[in-house]
């Protein structure tokens, strides 16, 4: 008796490990494939984004081809349906990630200047907030190196002494916006708005030249860069589709020796 209730036994516990190890249904793979995309659509569009950098106005910082990954959730308005969220408000140096004024689908990504009520003002390059010279080791300023692009040009480099010379590319509404916010011969940053330039200063299409940035375009912050390859600077000019297959075949090519492996998980400050 004590063997047969042996057998029995072992029967049912391998009887119970084949349905435990069965096959999965087809419709049982498709919903955990549905579910992990799902959590992972969320999580890359409400709290992670990534971006490429495709142009120098943020160099050093930032290099054209720094693939870097945003927080979307520390910079957002807060929300009661999520109270353990950790919020706060821009603060004087981040480096935001945003949508430029009057171009809602262009994202940009440059250093916050200056906050409601700061008094801004640039001189040879050098920024001057409520009157105080800041220190700004990473960002690059006019020289004479022969490159006319870094050559001293006295409205982006004294910004805002003088009023835009149609050789700048200052976009219209803020040629009539601008005198406007210039008190003392300092621009004072109005309620609600942030005032943001690029760290390469000589080559940044930035605030000086398009206004501020309402504080609901700022989307969030950039955190390190995942990955980063040796890009063309004009690369971000070429959006035919021979242009981008090109350069996908030229990345496949020259992943390895092209990668910038130093900049791997890079802290972005």
């Amino acid at each position: 008796m004590k063997t047969m209730e042996t057998t029995q036994t072992e029967e049912q516990a391998t009887s119970a490990a084949q349905q435990d190890e069965r096959t999965e249904t087809p419709l049982e793979s498709l919903s955990s494939i549905a579910s992990v995309l799902a959590v992972g659509l969320f999580v890359m569009t409400f709290i992670f984004q990534n971006f490429e950098i495709p142009s120098g106005s943020m160099e050093k910082t930032l290099l054209i081809g720094d693939h870097v990954l945003v927080d979307r959730v520390t910079l957002a308005p807060p929300t009661k349906w999520a109270p353990f969220t950790h919020y706060r408000d821009v603060n004087r140096g981040d480096i935001i990630v945003f949508l430029k004024p009057g171009e809602p689908d262009m994202f940009l990504v440059k250093r916050a200047i200056g906050l409601p009520g700061d008094r801004i003002h640039l001189r040879n390059g050098v920024v001057y907030r409520n009157g105080v010279a800041q220190n700004e080791p990473y960002a690059a300023m006019p020289s004479s190196d022969g490159d006319p692009q870094h050559e001293y040009q006295p409205y982006r480099d004294d910004f805002p002494s003088i009023p835009p010379d149609p050789m700048y590319q200052v976009t219209a509404s803020w040629q009539y916006e601008l005198p406007t916010h210039i008190e003392g011969g300092d621009l004072v940053v109005p309620p609600g708005k942030v005032f943001a330039m690029g760290d390469n200063r000589p080559d940044s299409l930035d605030g000086r030249f398009w206004g501020f940035v309402p504080r609901e375009n700022i989307v969030g912050r950039p955190l390190f860069v995942y990955w980063s390859f040796e890009t063309p600077a004009d690369q971000a000019n070429k959006q035919t589709i021979a242009d981008r297959f090109s350069f996908m075949t030229h990345i496949l090519i020259h992943f390895f020796t092209e990668t910038r492996w130093s900049r791997t998980f890079h802290l972005i400050r």
